[in-house]
């Protein structure tokens, strides 16, 4: 899975994100990865998140309903030269096993610290 373009950093940084989201250690990955007042969807309802708290409660919420899964595919730079773009499987594991669905595109922008500041879900592509 390349990462084509994409500062060392950055990648390292989504990469385990991805590794820790489906665990117990998101909760303590989340100061690691999301600056203090990062900019979120919540696909669930349809509105922007904004804080990682806000964040947390969000996750925690998604894994009340069920155990997300998603599969990281492969990173790149977003037009721009500036935004990662996540090429990912999204799915829900339940008792009888894991279910796929479709992948999409998760759009990441980071501040002077590397942290993420925004996401934003591209569907579709």
């Amino acid at each position: 899975m390349a990462a084509e373009g994409v500062p060392a950093a950055r990648e390292a940084l989504l990469r385990r994100m991805y590794e820790v989201f489906s665990t117990d250690e998101r909760d303590v990955f989340l100061a690691r990865c999301l600056a203090p007042d990062v900019d979120w969807p919540n696909m669930l309802d349809g509105v922007r998140l904004h804080g990682r708290e806000a964040v947390r409660a969000y996750w925690a919420r998604q894994f009340a309903a069920g155990h997300p899964l998603v599969g990281l595919e492969g990173l790149r730079l977003d037009g721009d030269g500036e935004a990662v773009v996540a090429t990912v499987r999204l799915g829900m594991r339940d008792a009888s096993g894991e279910h796929w669905a479709g992948t999409v595109e998760h759009v990441y922008r980071f501040d002077g610290d590397g942290l993420v500041t925004r996401m934003d879900v591209r569907t579709g592509s």
